[in-house]
């Protein structure tokens, strides 16, 4: 048996494992490795490895290759109705022709996963916005975390701005209600992080820039912009010193969060980045559970840039 497949405009410069995953699901590393080194999968009639990167026009051959043996799962994409579709467009406050910009919503995740079918990335894909094209995820928001996010349009933006945010130009502010009142009122977070991969421990250095914009003795708001780019950087961080955000379910030292609190008030709040010497500044307004919690626990908000 064998198949071919031509590499076209929207999965060029794509590893050649990854293409294979996008293709025909989770297949394991190993199973994709093995097919390689035995000549099943070839582009151009010659034998890669798995760190190939495709090119346009790449002719990829598949021999005596059954897709079917060792797949994990491959995801099953999220049909959203015309009225989901619609609430996420709403949210966008710019669209040109490279990518948009949308204040998202807490409670839902930028990609599908296990616990999770709905998903922006496939929001978006039955949009009309990109009835030309299809949504890139470029960074990650965590699913309750609320604010500016980037979708890009096509995979050259998309490469543009992972580079540009590996080079750390892309200047992110975030906004926190955490509990309990900063002794610092500005600062720099810099330590080491730990997180988990199947069972493995791996720590990777923090480090985050923060001022306190008003506090009391039961909570505080704090502006942070992080630096390195972490995976629930800044809800460790503030864990890590005893602050925890509010409504966060994960990283709390026991709070129990009742009605508008079991809102994870933690918003992307900013972002500024320059693109062939043009500035761009995105600002998300507070969400309406974010702005009533300031006003019960009475805390000013004043953005310091």
């Amino acid at each position: 048996m064998k198949k071919n497949f031509y590499v076209d405009q929207a999965y060029s410069n794509m590893r050649i494992d990854r293409w294979i995953r996008k293709k025909f699901g989770q297949l394991p590393q190993g199973l994709i490795e093995k097919n390689l080194r035995n000549g099943n999968i070839k582009i151009n009639k010659k034998k890669i490895k798995s760190s190939y990167k495709t090119k346009i026009n790449d002719k990829i051959d598949l021999y005596n290759f059954n897709f079917k043996i060792g797949i994990i799962k491959k995801k099953t994409e999220f049909n959203p109705t015309k009225s989901t579709i619609k609430s996420n467009e709403d949210l966008i406050v710019d669209n040109n022709e490279d990518f948009i910009i949308l204040n998202k919503k807490s409670g839902i995740p930028v990609q599908g996963g296990t616990k999770s079918k709905k998903n922006l990335i496939d929001i978006f894909a039955k949009s009309k916005i990109f009835s030309n094209s299809k949504p890139f995820s470029v960074h990650r928001l965590d699913k309750d975390t609320s604010g500016i996010f980037i979708i890009a349009k096509n995979r050259e933006t998309a490469q543009l701005f992972t580079s540009l945010f590996r080079l750390r130009k892309v200047h992110k502010t975030y906004l926190a209600i955490c509990h309990g009142e900063l002794l610092k009122n500005s600062g720099e977070w810099n330590f080491d992080l730990t997180r988990y991969e199947n069972n493995k421990a791996i720590i990777e250095k923090a480090k985050t820039i923060y001022k306190v914009l008003d506090k009391n003795s039961l909570c505080s708001l704090v502006q942070m912009k992080p630096i390195t780019g972490r995976k629930h950087q800044l809800r460790k961080q503030l864990y890590s010193i005893g602050h925890p955000i509010y409504g966060d379910q994960k990283y709390n030292l026991g709070y129990k969060f009742k009605g508008m609190n079991k809102n994870l008030m933690l918003h992307s709040y900013q972002l500024k980045f320059i693109i062939k010497d043009k500035k761009f500044t995105y600002t998300g307004l507070l969400p309406d559970y974010f702005k009533n919690l300031l006003k019960i626990k009475k805390l000013n908000f004043k953005f310091s840039n």
